[in-house]
């Protein structure tokens, strides 16, 4: 791993043993790109992969050389106003109404290790040999504003870190009406677009498509990352496929509004960005003050999409995720949302409870209808003080109760909301987002607070921490159910209104941080609607996300499948849920409820109390299962097999690093009729390695080589292969699955 600066030829080569990230300094003083991917041998002078050219009607910097023109140049920073046509990374509004800057190389600065942002989420390492910073200063001298190119690359990943800092020494004022965090420019458009789209109960599903000239994005200005756009994005050869090939993944480790931007020009110059959304947002600097971007992370991957999506899994499991649940096991939890919705008694609960620890569950969670006077979605948020009319010994005696059956407990909150049926709303209604004289949308019957003010931020946690101090909690849920509308913070000044919707993410960060601090032992889970959150931004807080509210196991295969490209598996929230699902209404076997769900953090989702005692022992079962492998399953290497986007199967699976132990999940949804005989190959196995494989839930055992398993496969073929309509016996017709468990027998 190395950082070189090379002054005759004013290169900078960032490398490790994957990758190489070159640029150089113009010569306006600006940056340019030069290349990004596999590793290649360092040298004196790369400033040949600059390419000029004359090019009729280019706006050009240099009277009498009419071959340097930004509007063709591949650039590291760029803005608009000095030839550039395309669209810019940043921009600045002066005093006098110009948006023209021009930022020069003043300086720069290489050292060891990765600085923290500060009040905002990153990547981070424990040791300075981790990784090389190389810190570049621009300056505008006409605005007295420096501008710092923040790189960072690990020794162990093919990974680039981005961001940038603004530094205002001018005495007249400017204002940032746009900050991205990154932009990369690449010589060439032969590339296919990977997104993560969807709405609430169908989030990230993958979209490919030909990129071809002109503005493809993705975007949220719903105050959070959203469940319609996720933010993160790929640009993967035509011919890449999920292990082999190359592919560019971008990564927004931020959880507010957002835009992340692909434009090819007419010369077939690729240009990605990506940042906080330029929308509604205006940040004033006055003389002295700064402002920093969030992080990017721009992973490269020759060994196509699955290659990509590990080298997130790493860096995001080991060094974005923090503290003691790093590294832990997630424990097996019950969830009484889907038993119950908010019409339980404390007598309810313990008897759900006591049940769920007779079937070996870890934890229980007590969801939505527990505070205020909260028995509808109409009243109580913002009142976060025990019903004692539910719960008469409060939170602090059920959670004793709770913790004496040999259970952890675990409570739901909605911090970031109010109703105006609250103690909150009544006391302090300039408290919400809204703008004067105006009517306000309301969603779910609720509005938001101001995070972007310190003293409601200071009151929930004050709130919070009356609960958490006095009660036996071990897990907290963070719900999040609606997006943002009347953005406008009351009793500020107009000009700090362009502020709010990135204060207000800081305000998030700010209460999770103090939570966090306080509470250490805490395990935080995400959710905002189910995924409307589900980002890297909150994974620097909360170690896992409810991945969807949709609960159903066969939406939940194109759901976690496409959570899987960015996210590792042990951030996945995972449960079986009732049947016929409360979502889809679908029915579906128990046992592909539970296949479905191993394949994340894993829990229960229903009235357990409503179950067979058949499927009660089932679910023993399942449990058992999950104990015996969760830990294979949540730091292995994880493989997408067959994609639920191109067919009616599904698989995947998850291999430990020493490449002894495997588990594999196979789905297929709907029954065929007559239908072909199907192997599954599997991945990332040792091919010298005799593998013993069983198929949980039977008895039986049989053995295989790695090669075999790779290259050859293994049958998958069930009765349908046949008269199917002959007989059922449980493992034909439709919603069926099969998980695998492979253990090194032979090592020669």
């Amino acid at each position: 791993m190395a950082i070189v600066f090379h002054p005759s030829s004013r290169n900078f080569h960032l490398y490790n043993d994957k990758i190489s990230y070159i640029m150089t300094i113009l010569k306006n003083d600006q940056m340019g790109q030069l290349y990004f991917g596999k590793r290649i041998r360092d040298k004196e002078d790369f400033n040949d992969l600059l390419e000029l050219a004359k090019r009729p009607m280019s706006p050009c910097i240099f009277e009498g050389d009419s071959l340097f023109s930004l509007e063709h140049i591949k650039q590291e920073y760029p803005s608009y106003g000095r030839g550039d046509m395309r669209y810019p990374a940043y921009e600045i509004l002066q005093k006098n109404g110009s948006h023209v800057t021009d930022f020069r190389y003043c300086s720069h600065k290489i050292y060891k290790g990765k600085p923290k942002i500060d009040g905002l989420p990153s990547t981070y390492v424990e040791q300075e040999n981790e990784a090389e910073t190389l810190e570049i200063t621009l300056k505008d001298s006409v605005i007295q504003t420096k501008m710092i190119l923040r790189y960072t690359i690990y020794e162990e990943y093919s990974v680039i870190t981005r961001n940038v800092r603004f530094e205002h020494e001018g005495e007249e004022e400017i204002c940032l009406t746009k900050a991205l965090s990154c932009n990369v420019d690449l010589p060439d458009r032969r590339y296919e677009l990977v997104q993560l789209t969807g709405a609430w109960g169908r989030e990230r599903h993958v979209q490919i498509q030909q990129l071809v000239h002109g503005v493809h994005s993705i975007h949220s200005m719903r105050g959070n990352s959203s469940s319609q756009y996720n933010p993160f994005l790929a640009l993967k050869r035509p011919e890449t496929t999920e292990t082999l090939g190359e592919v560019i993944g971008v990564s927004l480790v931020y959880s507010g509004n957002f835009l992340g931007q692909v434009e090819v020009d007419t010369y077939d110059v690729t240009r990605v960005s990506m940042g906080i959304h330029p929308q509604g947002f205006r940040w004033n600097l006055k003389s002295g003050e700064v402002f920093e971007t969030p992080e990017v992370v721009i992973v490269y991957s020759e060994r196509g999409l699955n290659g990509m999506s590990q080298t997130f899994h790493s860096l995001y499991r080991k060094r974005l995720i923090r503290g003691r649940w790093r590294e832990k096991e997630c424990p097996i939890l019950i969830n009484n949302w889907e038993g119950t919705y908010m019409d339980f008694t404390e007598d309810k609960i313990l008897r759900l409870a006591t049940t769920a620890k007779e079937l070996g569950i870890e934890l229980f969670v007590l969801d939505d209808g527990w505070f205020g006077k909260r028995n509808t979605d109409t009243s109580s948020l913002g009142d976060w003080y025990p019903n004692l009319e539910k719960l008469p010994s409060g939170i602090t005696g059920l959670s004793e109760k709770i913790e004496k059956l040999g259970m952890k407990f675990g409570l739901w909150f909605e911090p970031e909301m109010v109703n105006k049926d609250s103690e909150l709303y009544r006391e302090h209604p300039d408290w919400i987002l809204a703008t004067p004289s105006r009517d306000s949308c309301h969603g779910r019957n609720q509005f938001i607070l101001d995070f972007s003010k310190k003293e409601v931020v200071d009151h929930i946690f004050e709130q919070m921490d009356n609960v958490l101090a006095t009660a036996k909690i071990s897990y907290v849920k963070w719900d999040m159910n609606r997006c943002m509308t009347e953005v406008y913070s009351i009793g500020r000044e107009a000009e700090e209104q362009g502020k709010v919707t990135h204060q207000y993410i800081l305000g998030v960060y700010n209460l999770y941080e103090r939570l966090i601090s306080k509470y250490p032992h805490i395990l935080f889970e995400s959710c905002a609607s189910g995924g409307g959150r589900f980002d890297a931004g909150m994974l620097y807080y909360a170690p896992q996300t409810w991945t969807s509210d949709d609960s159903d196991a066969v939406e939940r295969l194109k759901i976690q499948y496409g959570t899987s490209f960015v996210y590792p598996i042990s951030s996945i929230g995972s449960h079986v849920s009732a049947s016929p699902n409360h979502q889809a209404m679908r029915v579906t076997p128990l046992s592909t409820r539970a296949n479905v769900a191993y394949f994340g953090t894993f829990g229960y989702e229903l009235d357990l109390e409503q179950l067979s005692q058949d499927e009660k022992q089932e679910v023993v079962q399942q449990i058992e299962h999950m104990k015996k492998y969760r830990h294979l399953i949540q730091s292995g290497i994880f493989y997408r097999l067959i994609s639920p986007f191109e067919t009616d199967c599904t698989a995947w699976m998850v291999v430990s690093e020493d490449k002894k132990e495997a588990i594999v999940g196979f789905y297929r949804i709907l029954c065929p009729v007559n239908n072909r005989f199907q192997r599954m190959k599997l991945q990332g196995l040792d091919e010298k390695m005799v593998y013993q494989m069983i198929e949980l839930g039977k008895g039986e055992k049989w053995e295989k080589s790695g090669d075999e398993l790779m290259y050859v496969g293994f049958s998958v073929s069930d009765l349908s292969s046949g008269e199917t309509n002959e007989r059922f016996d449980g493992t034909n017709g439709d919603f069926q699955s099969r998980v695998y468990y492979l253990r090194c027998s032979v090592d020669s």
